[in-house]
């Protein structure tokens, strides 16, 4: 019967020597390095003042990027006697609930609370519970008039002192608390990649704003001309020129493309909600701005 480790006696006194040495210093080897990476050890690096300082702020930065993965409640105030088929859908309201609301509204009457905005659409407690914080009641329309008629139909909502919002200024959107420079700049920018708003939900994209901000913007513009869209046309566009649409992205873009040069042609707006990534819940608002 062979002896276990047998083939070791084989070597020399002196080779023995030298492998039970190798395998030592292996072992210490490895015990230095699980030590050093367990306690972080870094020796007498000294840090620069500028390292220091952004260290300094890691916990608040820490804190900041959690807050920001946390998916964010996207309802916006809003008044249900001008709801839109795009608002009603993002809200939860299902076709034959906003029939019944169309159908009220249709006889000159207001919803002006929610126990009667639930009796008239029929929506259930849970969803009223959702919407009641954000439900705001008043017989201010958010309307859309021919360019014959903007100016007759300003003077008018100048009583109310509601602005239109294809017309206002940086300035103007400043004076509503919480919306800077920042916020008036995008909403400005926006406006002229689009040509204009074709209705105030558009301004729900800014998701970044403070609820209230919006709540106050809904009370004090409107839609109240209807614009001249920079409309783009999906069969003819670049990959730039679609990258830059403010409702795609360069990825959805570059899809947009690969399905129109393998299928062919667009020839309605139901042709694109089957790509990927693209924003179905704003189909209806999108579709005003596109040729086919």
């Amino acid at each position: 019967m062979k002896k276990p480790f047998g083939f070791f006696l084989r070597f020399t006194k002196g080779q023995r020597k030298g492998v039970m040495a190798l395998l030592f210093l292996i072992i210490i080897f490895q015990a230095g390095y699980f030590i050093f990476t367990s306690f972080g050890f870094s020796g007498n690096k000294e840090v620069s003042p500028e390292e220091a300082e952004w260290l300094s702020h890691q916990e608040e930065i820490d804190k900041l990027k959690e807050a920001k993965s946390v998916k964010k409640d996207t309802i916006f105030p809003f008044n249900p006697n001008f709801i839109s088929d795009y608002k009603a859908y993002i809200l939860g309201l299902n076709e034959e609930q906003l029939y019944k609301l169309t159908a009220f509204r249709k006889t000159g009457a207001y919803v002006n609370s929610s126990e009667e905005f639930k009796g008239v659409t029929g929506i259930h407690d849970t969803l009223l519970i959702k919407l009641k914080p954000y439900l705001r009641f008043s017989q201010k329309p958010d309307v859309m008039v021919s360019k014959g008629e903007a100016k007759e139909k300003h003077v008018k909502e100048e009583e109310f002192k509601v602005i239109d919002i294809n017309i206002a200024t940086s300035e103007q959107l400043q004076a509503v608390y919480g919306i800077g420079p920042y916020y008036a700049k995008c909403i400005v920018e926006k406006r002229e990649q689009l040509g204009g708003y074709v209705n105030m939900n558009q301004l729900d994209d800014f998701g970044d704003v403070p609820a209230n901000s919006l709540h106050d913007i809904y009370d004090r513009f409107a839609v109240i001309t209807q614009p001249e869209v920079n409309t783009i046309n999906v069969n003819t566009a670049s990959l730039h020129q679609l990258s830059r649409f403010p409702y795609f992205n360069k990825d959805l873009a570059r899809a947009i493309i690969t399905q129109r040069s393998m299928l062919g042609n667009f020839s309605k707006i139901e042709d694109l909600l089957e790509i990927n990534g693209f924003p179905v819940e704003k189909e209806k608002i999108i579709a005003l701005y596109l040729e086919f």
